[in-house]
């Protein structure tokens, strides 16, 4: 029979959904499950918004523009000003989910060998990511008795090879919830160009900052 890829054979599968068929076998054996790997909602979404998609305007649904609709690309801008970040929709372009716009932009400026520091703890899928675009993450490791900050820049410029493209970050941490200071960031983008790198920050957190305000690398200039 026909084989699989090499690369969907060896692709590391995310820890948090491989617990998924534990816990259902757990459930229909009549026993208690607290979903601690996933974290799904418990806020009823408002009435508002499930009263839009009930009553849409539209009598054929087609497909849409392949870079988003122009006005959720328009919203999308307008949203980033709470965070001083001079967007507009041309800079948008709408994914089916974060997942997608991350492997969209390794598969777009990386190629086959490159690497990628990235400071871990890190999301576990972006191992998966890095596999399908056959990429190498070179993890640069943060401790809890640092908090999870930053590392220092000299820290990154230790790990630069021949083959580093990127740099990349999650603000705020995935698992960590460390939350990234202006100034760290700033530094980090000046070692970025002064490197010739990439510099991609999952921002998929920020309104989940309450002790601190939350800084895009997207209003650094």
């Amino acid at each position: 029979m026909p084989r699989n890829s090499e690369r969907g054979s060896t692709l590391s599968q995310s820890p948090i959904r491989s617990l998924l068929p534990f816990a259902r076998q757990a459930k229909m054996a009549g026993k208690r499950v607290y979903h601690l790997n996933i974290g799904q909602p418990d806020i009823p979404t408002p009435p508002a918004a499930l009263e839009v998609v009930r009553n849409i305007d539209e009598s054929i649904i087609e497909y849409g523009a392949s870079e988003g609709l122009f006005s959720l690309r328009e919203k999308v801008a307008n949203h980033y000003d709470k965070y001083n970040a001079n967007l507009s929709p041309h800079d948008v372009f709408v994914t089916t989910g974060a997942s997608e716009a991350i492997l969209f932009a390794l598969l777009c400026t990386c190629d086959p060998g490159d690497e990628i520091i990235i400071p871990e703890p890190f999301y576990a899928n972006y191992l998966g990511f890095a596999h399908m675009a056959s990429i190498h993450i070179v993890p640069l490791t943060t401790t809890l008795n640092d908090e999870f900050e930053l590392p220092a820049v000299e820290e990154f410029e230790a790990l630069i090879t021949p083959r580093t493209k990127a740099v990349f970050l999650c603000n705020p941490g995935n698992p960590t919830g460390q939350l990234y200071t202006e100034s760290d960031l700033k530094k980090l983008i000046e070692m970025v160009q002064r490197h010739d790198l990439f510099l991609y920050v999952d921002e998929v957190y920020r309104e989940f900052c309450y002790d601190q305000p939350f800084t895009s690398v997207l209003s650094i200039q």
